[in-house]
């Protein structure tokens, strides 16, 4: 599921869960609704590569990931992870689910 939130009057923001409702991505802040749109376009169109994941680790010792679009600016981050392993799952994870979003048609109707 993708839901666009309304954090105040001029910004918004999306979340990608899983079906299970799991947080898979918080998106980015936007001024308005229309970019955020169009940040699902641009999703529906990722190839997935490694210039559109970065992976990084907080000073607390936990991983997390960056999404990114083609030209580099963040699209959205993952939750903190405890392991690598985990964060690798979740990147799988958020990966199959924007690939049946794609195919549902959910990232085109935005």
């Amino acid at each position: 599921m993708i839901e666009i939130v309304s954090k105040t009057q001029n910004h918004y923001s999306f979340t990608i869960r899983a079906k299970s409702g799991q947080v898979l991505l918080h998106g980015s802040e936007f001024d308005d609704e229309k970019a955020v749109k169009q940040v699902f376009r641009n999703i529906a169109s990722l190839q997935f590569s490694r210039n559109n994941i970065e992976r990084k680790t907080n000073h607390s010792g936990q991983f997390l990931f960056l999404l990114k679009e083609d030209y580099g600016s963040v699209i959205g981050q993952s939750q903190l992870y405890d392991s690598e392993m985990g964060m690798e799952n979740g990147i799988k994870n958020l990966i199959n689910r924007i690939e049946e979003l794609k195919k549902e048609g959910r990232l085109k109707l935005i």
